[in-house]
């Protein structure tokens, strides 16, 4: 894991972090669509859902009963992990369905 990933989501000012927020449907699509597309190896798949277990999981790298560093290092490990799964498809692929995307289709 490279230590500036880490901190990507701690350096987003509030303005970045509402753009995040805007654009969070289109992530939403995006990642729905690399799901479901033929072309992206099984691989990236496997990783979202693992991640999906790990969301679910009762187990947590920090305890909860710490105030803020317990939901702080579930965001982290969502942000890497989605990081991760867009790393993992095909560019080629991911560029087409981000060009859909932003075309309405």
């Amino acid at each position: 894991m490279r230590l500036n990933s880490l901190f990507t989501l701690f350096r987003l000012g509030p303005l970045r972090l509402a753009r995040l927020f805007y654009h969070l449907p289109n992530f939403l699509k995006l990642f729905w669509r690399l799901l479901g597309d033929r072309r992206v190896p099984p691989w990236p798949k496997l990783l979202l859902g693992l991640l999906l277990v790990y969301l679910f999981a009762p187990m947590d790298l920090v305890p909860d009963f710490l105030v803020g560093l317990g939901q702080i290092d579930d965001l982290v490990v969502i942000f890497l992990g989605l990081q991760a799964f867009v790393r993992l498809c095909p560019p080629e692929v991911v560029r087409e369905h981000v060009q859909m995307i932003a075309a309405g289709r």
